[in-house]
């Protein structure tokens, strides 16, 4: 045995020692990647090549489309038709098992076209309803995928350039299956020492396949188990498929490592790579030998002719031919299972997965198989090459067995697929012609009927044939070429596969200049040329294997007899392990929960955020309110001290809550944790106090019961609190007189007996609806309850008594208050303290149906204090006191006593210091149409119609007296011509005095009073059809918002336009990249999204662009752009941007679950730059797709950024928590940085961010560097004044050349405060001013933190303020009030600030002479009370005084009042109106406006106006409040805009 190795040894590596001796490397190294073999066409044969037809291509469109049913026939039918048939049928030339899987090797070399194509286009197999393999339930809906190949770009343009295949690997017989197709893969199989290849812990394996770029990791079928365990690293991407194909790998390998080692032994000086180029070399050569000359004609039964040489002018290329042709012709051969024997000829039992042993190993699974317990040795890979040497193959026909045609790895998500089927697909893919063609254009005879193509078929199985032709419709032009040349073959290829294959490998030959018999090419001499041809596969056997040589055949591609080791049996199935069925793989299993999750988190985010600001809100308005509480909480805890704390039962239903009790004199008072007393309860005699203990669970609970009152229920932590409280109290009613007993009950028959607030708040509603029915005489039953004799709730609540409070809650006051005191004990007759049913019914008929004197003889005992029948001055004047509470005391002391002097003088009363009840009566002599009208106002009960419809009823002049408030009068105006109509009207005194009319000058003496507002209308109007009035409201809106909308339709025109750009693109025409096959949906979705996202969020930064909109706004493009509409167009560019975003989301959401069930075959087309198709089917999983790639990561971030911003710019949490909104809303740098680092990876397509970012962002920095450059300049405040309502005034220095006009506002920072938040305020002084002034009203934590550090220091005159930091100034819509010939402002509460600094303008400039478009403004100030902005009052009165042209008309409306009817409102109006007449000026504010109550009627004022100014064609309205003052003003406008006279064109700001 040793003599035989030591001669094979010799045969094969004897003469390299003397090659190169002088200079190791004197030849031209063969490249990996097969480029520049031939020096003329440089890619013949190279890695990516295209294959070169032998016939021309036969598609459907002649491009690309390939041929399908029903032009041909079903593949999964037409295999199970010509190819179906038994195991077990020897081979006819007794060709072995290793020379079939040797075929495999040599084509794995050579050929490469499994690889998917980019975009991945689908040709799939449908399974007829039934198939016992794949649809074995009969659905009748099971497809098999499959996947058309990688094909040359260039191609597939025209019929004359049809699609053409493309060669993943180097179309030469160079050994790339062992040293890989390129460079790189080269570096990585070799070791780079001694020239050899890498190997694992056992040399004689290479290492592990961790690289995926190199090996194909497909999954076991048969298992499912995946990963690079267990696969070697070849050169061949699918070495691993199999583990017959993978000894053939291990077997080369092992061959070159030992020719490397014998090199290294003879030459010791040459280096690594000296080492691997000749071991390389010579490997190649013997390759290509055995392949071409031993192997070729074992498959072929034909020898190859006489190698004539190079042939530099003929092409090698692989032809889709040979490769149909060889593949097929192999599959037939392959057996259901392999044997396993040693060298001894004993064959070895293989153990399967069920721990049974098997014969053979089986084929079927055996594919991609990791590990396989029986191939971990290098000898378990010795036996089963010998056993394949042993083993005879199938034989050579039509016939495959189960294990491929049923069994073979399949595609994507199905385990198992038809082989033959896939293969005809694979040719209807490639092209390839029919087979009748096929043998007309290589030359053979014709075929013109079924039965020629295989005679001795016909003969033995005719009915194959008869099949067949029926699949295809009898027509033989359409047979295909290879279920043709399959059935054309029978022990031998047919002709036709005989002549593709034939010719492939004599191209393959002559063409190749590194052919080792090319003695040109200098590779080897003609003795090493002459042992490479004498050596054979036994020889690497016996050489790799040390086998000895007698356990081997002569040739080891045929068993014959006689030769060493025959097989037991010819393999079939029987005995063998069945094939593991299929089975369909989940890509989305075990993921559903997790995705749901992960969305769910995706959509809390707002919610989080919602959470968050709440919870900021809550904290900033806490420190806000407990900022504002210091000074009260001081003081009240002073007073306070000893409460005992305990916990209010307030019921069943309704939480406990922690209060404070305290006894005081006469009282007990319950108060809530602010201090804040929650109710007083009064203790004076006889009443009758019990006190309830209750006597179990820890003996904790108290109750308080109280006649005529709820009852007070209290739970404390322990008994012992309990107690000293019921000490205290048993103390304060012996203190004050009162009896009290005392028991004890259970806590549950406690509760049960106490009487909660709800209870008694029944009560009470009872009570007061049979109060009114028989005030009113409204039916009973209307009232809500039963007749008396019928229930006993009401005859309950009939019985029971109103304590003070429930009666001045009853009234919507305080307990205190002087109204109440005083209405209290005149309806309490009996003085117990309480009113009972009469008393109160009593009092109630007065108001609501006495006469005018029977109401001022009420009035008159109210405030007849003393009871002597006479009011005096004092008494008066309280009285007076008691009215103007509900306008939280807005007189003071001597404005009253003015008024009552005053009251007293023109009545002729003013010798009286009292005044009887005639006196009295006589001094209200002019409003008896007021009083007639008056009445109680109780909470809950509405005005009765009857009185409103009176008014209504009444005309324009005679409403006003009837019905003061101004509310009243829109419904008034209307009705002039129905006054004399209506025969229930009331009479009323005629006014003498003409009604005031807007246009009258101030600083003229005013004789008498006018208490009109409008004017009356004396121009005709015309009656107009709704459609009419509907044109012109339209017409109006379109002239008033003409920029706004021209605008808004450009800017979305584009956004649309970009959306469906990107839209189209990927619904029509992105079909190359093939993604719209995959999301179709989600990507035109995401992508249209993205593109309108990204315009936008970067147009919106040139809406805050303040600088640059100021500037802009003053010149021509203001006719065109609506710069005072910046801030809302920002929002509205916000709110479709976050929609956009949440489609955008939604449109990934959908991609990302199509994705995370996509094989890696689609992803890595989709995208390359991620994904690498190894084989391995599973995609990513969800997750990384969300956090694991960086759009997806930056994507979640931006979505929680948004979230935050979005919420916090929200206007609910904007007024709660400017600073959270403001830090917040900087999150915007953060957000920009995301959105290019989202937009720049490039996932799907290139970035186009910058396209539209750029410019804006260019723009926007250019604008923050300009405020940047003022912010830094501090500015001295010169004065800072505490005004009362909170309101802050701030003087400071003009910085040196700070021009700005009236209505503007700037940015101011506080440097006490922090030098990064600014808040944004209006200017109140006006542009002719040497300083600035802001009137800043304490609204929230910033703005109260700067009115404490700005409040003046104890006992220091020259006080130092902090400086202010200043941005601005910026223009908005109300700086354009002299545009307009009439002008109206109409400011409420704090937002009158613009309009301070218009007034003083205007007047200023019309007493200098200067030129003023604008001839009037009419200014409405709308306050809850006038002491809230008695700054501005300041202002109203220098106004007033400098006016000397007429130019000003203020209106002032209080709107802290009581209903409209209320006797309280009815005596201030009569005291206004008095005051005005007399002294000209309003009672409340000193003003000469007319002090209004109520809300200002907007849609009369607009009207009056159109009188007034007949010539004047548009009006600037201009408002600044509250939203709702706001919309009021723009719907009257709409409403006014409906007639065709005067268009009045409304700017407002909210806040």
């Amino acid at each position: 045995m040793g003599f035989h190795l030591t001669l094979a040894w010799i045969l094969l590596v004897g003469t390299l020692a003397s090659s190169g001796a002088q200079n190791p490397i004197s030849w031209e190294v063969q490249r990996f990647d097969g480029w520049y073999n031939n020096l003329m066409e440089h890619r013949w044969g190279s890695k990516g090549s295209r294959l070169q037809r032998l016939v021309p291509a036969s598609y459907a469109d002649g491009v690309y489309q390939p041929l399908k049913e029903p032009y041909l026939p079903n593949p999964r039918k037409l295999s199970n038709t010509v190819m179906r048939g038994p195991a077990g049928q020897p081979s006819l030339r007794n060709r072995t098992v290793l020379g079939v899987f040797f075929g495999y090797h040599v084509l794995s070399d050579l050929v490469s076209v499994e690889t998917p194509g980019c975009p991945a286009e689908f040709l799939n197999i449908y399974i007829p309803r039934g198939d016992p393999v794949f649809d074995p339930h009969k659905r009748g809906n099971v497809v098999l995928p499959f996947q058309r190949s990688r094909w040359d770009p260039t191609t597939g343009q025209s019929p004359s350039n049809p699609r053409d295949l493309s060669n993943q690997v180097t179309g030469w017989l160079d050994g790339s299956a062992i040293y890989g197709s390129s460079h790189s893969w080269s570096d990585t199989l070799r070791s780079f020492s001694g020239g050899q290849l890498a190997s694992g812990p056992d040399p004689n394996f290479p290492r592990n396949s961790q690289n995926s770029l190199l090996m194909w990791m497909a999954p076991d079928p048969a298992t499912g188990q995946g990963g690079p365990q267990g696969l070697y690293a070849f050169g061949a991407q699918r070495g691993n498929r199999e583990p017959f194909l993978q000894a053939l790998g291990l077997l080369w390998f092992r061959y070159h490592n030992l020719c490397a080692r014998k090199l290294e032994q003879e030459h010791p000086d040459w280096g690594d790579e000296e080492l691997f180029q000749h071991a390389r070399k010579r490997v190649i050569a013997t390759y290509q030998n055995i392949a071409m000359y031993e192997w070729l004609p074992s498959f072929l039964k034909q020898t190859p002719p006489e190698y004539p040489g190079y042939h530099p002018f003929l092409d090698p290329s692989i032809s889709p031919e040979f490769v149909v042709a060889s593949e097929q012709f192999l599959s037939t051969m392959v057996p259901p299972g392999v044997y396993m024997r040693n060298a001894s000829c004993h064959f070895q039992g293989v153990p399967n997965r069920t721990s049974s042993v098997s014969g053979a190993l089986r084929v079927c699974n055996s594919y991609w198989s990791r590990e396989h317990p029986k191939l971990q040795r290098a000898e378990d890979v010795d036996e089963l090459l010998l056993g394949m040497a042993s083993q005879v193959a199938e034989r050579e026909d039509h016939v495959v067995v189960e294990d491929v045609q049923d069994f073979w790895p399949g595609p994507l998500k199905f385990s198992r697929t038809d082989y033959l089927a896939s293969c005809l697909q694979r040719g209807r893919d490639l092209g390839l012609p029919s087979y009748t063609k096929a043998r007309e254009a290589l030359g053979l005879s014709p075929i013109s009927h079924w039965q020629d193509i295989n005679p001795a078929l016909s003969r033995s199985n005719g009915t194959v044939l008869e099949a067949t032709a029926a699949l295809y419709s009898q027509d033989l032009s359409r047979l295909e070429l290879l279920p043709g040349g399959l059935l054309e073959s029978h022990g031998d290829p047919g002709p036709l596969f005989s002549t593709i294959v034939l010719d492939q490998f004599v191209r393959l030959r002559d063409g190749d200049r590194y052919w080792f018999e090319n003695s040109r090419n200098g590779l080897f001499s003609k003795e090493e040329i002459a042992e490479i041809r004498n050596t054979s596969l036994r020889d690497i056997l016996v050489a790799v294997t040390r086998v000895d040589p007698s356990a081997l055949q002569p040739s080891v591609f045929f068993w014959l007899a006689g030769d060493p080791c025959p097989q037991p049996s010819q393999l079939s199935t029987e005995g063998l392990p069945a094939c593991a069925p299929l089975f369909i793989r989940d890509y989305f299993e075990g993921s559903g929960f997790g995705f749901g999750l992960t969305i769910g988190t995706l959509c809390c985010f707002p919610l989080v955020s919602l959470l968050s600001a709440w919870i900021v809100a809550r904290l900033r308005m806490r420190n806000f309110k407990r900022l504002q509480r210091q000074e009260r909480q001081s003081i009240m805890s002073e007073k306070l001290v000893g409460g005992v704390e305990a916990l209010e039962w307030q019921g069943r239903k309704e939480p406990c809550r922690p209060v404070l009790v305290h006894l005081q004199p006469g009282q007990i008072r319950v108060m809530d944790g602010r201090l804040t007393v929650l109710r007083t309860i009064q203790l004076r005699p006889p009443q009758q106090v019990n006190l309830i203990l209750s006597s179990n669970r820890g003996r904790r609970t108290l109750l308080l019961k109280i006649p005529k009152e709820y009852d007070l229920v209290l739970l404390f932590n322990m008994e012992e609190d309990r107690q000293a409280l019921v000490e205290n109290i048993r103390g304060a009613l012996k203190e004050n007189g009162l009896s009290f007993q005392e028991w004890e009950l259970r806590e549950q028959e406690l509760m049960r007996a106490a009487v909660t607030k709800q209870q008694r708040g029944h009560l009470l509603e009872t009570f007061f609806r049979h109060l009114f029915s028989q005030v009113l005489d409204i039916n009973q039953a209307d009232a809500g309850t039963l007749p008396l004799d019928s229930s006993t709730k009401v005859r309950e609540a009939l019985t029971c008594e109103l304590s003070r409070a429930e009666f001045a809650d009853s009234l919507g006051l305080k307990p205190q208050d002087m109204f109440v005191e005083s209405m209290f004990s005149l309806a309490d007759k009996d003085g117990n303290g309480y009113l009972s049913f009469r008393e109160f019914l009593d009092i109630l008929v007065v108001f609501m149906k006495g006469s005018p004197e029977e109401k001022s003889r009420l009035m008159f005992r109210m405030y007849d204090f003393d009871g002597n029948g006479l009011i005096s001055k004092d008494e008066f004047i309280r009285m007076l006191r008691s009215f103007i509470e509900i306008s939280n005391n807005c007189l003071s002391k001597a404005q009253l006593a003015e008024v009552v002097e005053s009251m007293f003088r023109e009545s002729g009363f003013q010798d009286k210091e009292e005044l009887t009840w005639e006196d009295f009566h006589f001094m209200l002599r002019d409003y008896d149409s007021d009083l007639r009208f008056t009445q109680l106002c109780v909470k809950g009960v509405e005005v009765p119609e009857v009185i409103k419809n009176l008014c209504r009823r009444a005309s324009y002049v005679s409403q006003e007296k009837i019905c003061p408030s101004p509310r009243v009068s829109i419904h008034c105006a209307r009705n002039i011509t129905k006054t004399a109509s209506s025969p229930q009207r009331m009479q009323c005194p005629m006014d003498t005095d003409p009604p005031q009319e807007i246009r009258r000058r101030f600083g003229k003496k005013v004789t008498s009073f006018q208490p009109l507002l409008f004017t009356e209308a004396h121009r005709k109007k015309f009656q107009r059809s709704r459609s009419h009035q509907t044109v012109q409201q339209f017409k109006r809106f379109i002239e008033n918002y003409r920029r706004h909308i021209g605008c808004v339709a450009v800017f979305y025109t584009i956004t649309g336009a970009l959306f469906l750009e990107r839209a189209y693109y990927y619904a029509f025409a992105a079909h190359h990249s093939g993604i719209t096959d995959t999301t179709r949906v989600g990507i035109i979705l995401s992508r249209g999204t993205a593109a309108s996202i990204s315009f936008m969020f970067s147009y919106i930064l040139l809406t805050m662009c303040r600088n640059l909109i100021t500037f802009l706004r003053e010149t021509f493009l203001n006719r065109y752009i609506p710069f005072d509409a910046a801030v809302d167009f920002h929002r509205l560019i916000a709110s479709t941007a976050i929609i956009l975003t949440v489609l955008h989301s939604a449109g990934h959401v959908v991609n990302v679950y199509l994705f995370s069930n996509s094989p890696l075959s689609v992803l890595s087309c989709l995208f390359p730059g991620l994904f690498h198709d190894d084989g391995s089917e599973f995609p990513q999983k969800y997750y990384w797709w969300f956090f694991q790639t960086v759009p997806g990561l930056t994507g979640v971030l931006l979505l929680l950024a948004l979230a935050i911003m979005y919420v916090f710019a929200s206007h609910h949490f904007r007024r709660r928590s400017f600073r959270g909104f403001w830090l917040t809303h900087h999150l915007y740098i953060f957000l920009y940085i995301l959105l290019i680092i989202h937009g720049s990876f490039a996932l799907i397509q290139m970035p186009r961010f910058h396209i539209f970012f750029l410019v804006p962002a260019i723009i926007y920095v250019g604008d923050k560097l300009v405020s940047l450059s003022r912010k830094k300049v501090e500015i001295s405040v010169v004065k800072a004044e505490l005004l009362p309502s909170g309101v802050t005034h701030l003087r400071f220095q003009r910085p040196q050349g700070f021009e700005y006009k009236s209505g503007q506002w700037v940015r101011i920072a506080c440097l006490a405060l922090g030098t990064t938040e600014y808040h944004p305020f209006t200017l109140t002084s006006a542009p002719h001013e040497d300083t600035l002034s802001l009137h800043i009203r304490a609204a929230g934590p910033w703005t109260t933190r700067l009115r404490e550090i700005y409040s003046p220091p104890t006992g220091d005159t020259c006080a130092k303020y902090p400086k202010l930091y200043l941005d601005g100034p910026f223009g908005e819509g109300h700086q354009e009030w002299h545009k307009f010939e009439v002008s109206v402002l109409v400011g409420g509460g704090i937002g009158v600030t613009p309009f301070a600094s218009i007034l003083k303008d205007l007047v200023f400039k019309s007493s200098v002479s200067c030129q003023v478009f604008c001839k009037k403004i009419y200014f409405i100030w709308v306050t809850r009370t006038q002491r809230q902005f008695e700054w501005l009052a300041d202002i109203i009165r220098e106004v007033e005084e400098n006016d000397r042209q007429d130019l000003v008309s203020v209106h002032i409306y209080i709107t802290q009042l009581a209903e409209k009817f209320d006797l309280r409102t009815t005596m201030l109006y009569i005291c206004e109106r008095h005051f005005q007449k007399v002294l000209n000026r309003s009672l409340f504010t000193g003003l000469r406006s007319v002090t209004h109550f109520g809300r200002p009627p907007f849609e009369p004022f607009f009207n009056s106006l159109q009188e007034v100014h007949p010539q004047v064609r548009k009006v600037g309205v201009f408002s600044c409040g509250p939203p709702g003052m706001t919309k009021n003003v723009e719907k009257a406008c709409q409403l006014i805009n409906r007639q065709d006279r005067t268009h009045f064109s409304h700017h407002y700001e909210n806040f």
